[in-house]
C-alpha cells in the first residue's frame, strides 16, 4: 500500500484524493496522511513576512524522506525551486486553470475604496498597479474561509486562484477570471506536483509533459531570480509542439515599479533561466533587493 502524505485543507485533500484514484486506476491501493506544515500553523501573519521558503512543503518533506509517506502531493506553486536532496517530482499532471479569478465584483466595478483580499504579495503589487484606489488587505485562512469571509462583508472582493475553485466545485462564485496579460499567475499555479524519494515508482506514469515542460520555464525564472514562492514575482508559461512561450513579470510591492518580460525557445529550462536574468539586468534584482530588506 502507498501512503500519500498531504496538508490537512480541504483543497490539500481533494487534490490527494484525485492522485489517490488516478493511482487506484493502475492497481495501486493507497491512502491518505494528513501533515501538518508550518504554513498551516501560523495564521495570523502574512505569508509574505514569514520569510521562510517550503512554508506548506518543509514537514510533508521530512516524513517523506523518514519513509512514513511513499509520495507526497503538493501544489506546485507553494514547492522551493530546489528540493532536499534525496527527493524529486516523479509526476506533474494536467495542469487547470492559472489565472486569478476575483470573487465578489468584476475587478473594474469595483467601487473606489473598495476593500479587497490577498494573501498574495504578487497579487496585491499587481492589484496595485491596476486600481490603486483600492483598500487592499492581507486574508489568510482555506479557501473556503476566505469565501466565507467575503460573503460575510468583510471583504468587497478577494482574489483567488481559478484552479482551486473548480477543483472544489466553485467556479460559479466567480465574478471574473483575470487574463495573465493583466495578472500574471504565481509560478507553477494551477499545477499539482507529486514528489517521491529518487527511484523508479508508478507515480511516473501520471506525468503530463506539456506542463512539466512550461512550469520547468517558470521555475527556472523563479529560480534564476533567488526568489520564494512569496515574493512579487509571476511567470506563466504554455508549452506546444515548437517549445514554450514564457512570460514573466517582478513589480515591487507598492506597484512603484514593474518589469514585465517575454521569451520563446525549445527548452524550457534555458528559456526560464535566461529569461530570469534579463529581468535582473533590466533591474530586477533592486526590486527583490527591497522586498527582502
Amino acid at each position: 500500500m502507498l501512503t500519500i502524505g498531504s496538508r490537512g485543507s480541504q483543497l490539500a485533500l481533494w487534490q490527494a484524493n484525485w492522485v489517490k484514484a488516478r493511482l487506484e486506476e493502475l492497481g495501486e491501493e493507497c491512502r491518505i496522511e494528513i501533515i501538518h506544515t508550518t504554513g498551516d500553523k501560523i495564521q495570523d501573519v502574512a505569508l509574505s513576512k514569514v520569510g521562510t521558503k517550503g512554508l506548506f512543503t518543509k514537514e510533508i518533506e521530512e516524513a517523506l524522506l523518514d519513509g512514513r509517506i511513499d509520495l507526497a502531493v503538493h501544489s506546485l506553486k507553494d514547492m522551493p525551486t530546489d528540493l532536499p536532496e534525496g527527493l524529486t517530482l516523479s509526476a506533474i499532471p494536467p495542469r487547470e486553470d492559472p489565472r486569478d479569478a476575483i470573487i465578489g465584483c468584476k475587478l473594474d466595478e469595483l467601487k473606489r475604496g473598495a476593500k479587497v483580499g490577498t494573501s498574495s504579495l504578487r497579487r496585491m503589487a499587481q492589484l496595485r498597479a491596476l486600481r490603486p484606489d483600492l483598500e487592499i488587505e492581507s486574508v489568510r485562512g482555506n479557501v473556503d474561509t476566505r469565501l466565507r469571509k467575503q460573503a460575510e462583508g468583510q471583504y468587497d472582493a478577494i482574489l483567488l486562484a481559478s484552479a482551486g475553485l473548480n477543483r472544489l466545485g466553485w467556479s460559479d462564485r466567480i465574478a471574473e477570471i483575470i487574463p495573465v496579460e493583466i495578472m500574471c499567475p504565481a509560478v507553477g499555479q494551477g499545477a499539482l506536483a507529486i514528489e517521491t524519494r529518487v527511484g523508479p515508482t508508478i507515480v511516473s506514469k501520471l506525468d503530463h509533459l506539456p506542463t512539466r515542460n512550461a512550469v520547468t520555464a517558470e521555475r527556472a525564472v523563479l529560480r534564476a531570480l533567488g526568489g520564494g514562492c512569496q515574493v512579487p514575482i509571476g511567470a506563466h508559461a504554455v508549452a506546444d509542439g515548437s517549445g514554450v512561450f514564457l512570460q514573466a513579470i517582478v513589480i515591487a510591492p507598492d506597484a512603484f515599479a514593474m518589469i514585465r518580460l517575454e521569451a520563446r525557445g525549445d527548452d524550457p529550462e534555458k528559456v526560464g533561466a535566461s529569461l530570469g536574468q534579463e529581468l535582473l539586468d533590466a533591474g530586477a534584482s533592486e526590486i527583490l533587493k527591497a522586498v527582502y530588506e
